[in-house]
């Protein structure tokens, strides 16, 4: 295979440009939604991007790639028995979305509002923190990502249990279940005693909105915390099991639209934090390095190429 023509499109452009100044055998095309055209891209060999833009045929490309690690934005455009590659970048995420789950976890467990809390009143109010090592954590997604939170978050004594789509079990997690058995009539006893959710499943068919009442009325009391995808999660279904003390507090880093709209109540509820999808910002650096990489194993021919996209799993 030979990637000689390839655009690039997206937010990340201006500071792409200097990571891959000086490919040798390459022409990169910087494109923006104002200037990306069929006619550009029926000249192309390839496209870069964290995703699709709608109304273009992008069939006949030997590869796409995406700039982020979900790929939902690119695989919804393509048939899945297309002849194009599809590979997502990899790098650092499962390090950098353990730490960011970590930090609220801790936040939590060493009761870091409460004691902001009783500061604003001046009053001396020792509650006693818990301990990590007695926290039982359910980890939606035991991909790359999935497996480093459960590392991580092992490290400090806490019992990690999977889910997955398949239930196969990993070293790495205490138990792993399917997301049939996690939906089944064994779900609520699975669910039983955790403390703390934490969602980095893709976002396919199977995952849309399996966040639903159904799932979070067998709750007790956990935190959600949401670092996957936006549409894996019924908002309307999370706010009312917030409403109900089925989970107790929310983190949510990514959303169904984003930015998350100003009119949206979910800037204002008392037990929810918002951040701005950074849990695992993808750096020019990191982006260059792994497309690089990627379109040099795919002009050599290597097989497998291990961040390729199965477009019929959707990831």
């Amino acid at each position: 295979m030979q990637l000689k023509r390839i655009i690039v499109h997206g937010r990340l452009n201006a500071n792409l440009k200097s990571h891959l100044a000086g490919q040798s055998g390459r022409e990169f095309i910087f494109a923006t939604d104002d200037t990306l055209t069929q006619a550009l891209l029926d000249t192309a060999d390839a496209f870069v991007g964290f995703r699709l833009v709608p109304g273009f045929s992008y069939e006949h490309l030997k590869w796409i790639h995406c700039l982020g690690a979900g790929v939902d934005n690119v695989v919804q455009w393509l048939d899945p028995s297309t002849q194009t590659i599809v590979t997502r970048t990899t790098g650092p995420f499962g390090q950098k979305i353990a730490e960011y789950s970590l930090s609220y976890i801790l936040r939590d467990v060493q009761c870091h509002d409460v004691f902001a809390s009783e500061q604003r009143r001046q009053r001396w109010n020792p509650v006693a923190p818990g301990i990590l090592a007695k926290q039982r954590i359910l980890v939606f997604g035991t991909g790359d990502i999935g497996k480093r939170v459960a590392e991580v978050l092992a490290f400090f004594g806490a019992t990690i249990v999977g889910v997955s789509r398949s239930g196969g079990q990993d070293a790495r997690f205490s138990q792993v279940f399917s997301i049939q058995e996690i939906m089944g009539p064994i779900g609520a006893d699975i669910l039983a005693g955790v403390g703390y959710i934490i969602n980095t499943l893709p976002l396919t068919k199977e995952t849309e909105k399996i966040f639903d009442d159904a799932l979070f009325c067998r709750c007790e009391g956990a935190m959600f915390i949401n670092v996957g995808r936006g549409g894996s999660v019924d908002m309307d279904a999370l706010v009312r099991a917030l409403n109900a003390s089925c989970i107790r507090h929310a983190v949510l880093d990514v959303f169904d639209e984003e930015p998350l709209s100003q009119t949206s109540p979910i800037w204002r509820h008392e037990n929810i934090l918002v951040t701005p999808h950074i849990s695992a910002v993808t750096t020019a650096e990191e982006a260059a390095a792994c497309l690089v990489e990627t379109a040099r194993l795919l002009e050599s021919g290597a097989h497998p190429v291990s961040n390729r996209v199965d477009l019929r799993k959707g990831y």
